[in-house]
C-alpha cells in the first residue's frame, strides 16, 4: 500500500499550507482528499507536487506492506 505521510511533513518543512496548494498550484481539494485517505493518485499529481515542493518523490510517498 502507498501511503502519503510524507507529503503532510513535506509540506510543513517547505512551509505549503494545502490552502496554498489549492489556490496557487491548481491541486484541487479532490486530490487533497484522496491524499488524505491514502487513495489512488495519478503520476501526473504526484510530478506537480514534486515540482511545487522541488522534492523526490519519496519526500512525499512511501510504500508499506
Amino acid at each position: 500500500m502507498i501511503v502519503y505521510d510524507r507529503l503532510w511533513l513535506t509540506l510543513k518543512e517547505k512551509n505549503i499550507s494545502q490552502y496554498k496548494l489549492i489556490k496557487d498550484y491548481h491541486i484541487s481539494n479532490g486530490q487533497l482528499d484522496r491524499l488524505r485517505k491514502n487513495g489512488n493518485i495519478s503520476t501526473y499529481t504526484l510530478n506537480a507536487l514534486c515540482e511545487i515542493l522541488d522534492c523526490k518523490l519519496e519526500d512525499i510517498a512511501e510504500y508499506k506492506k
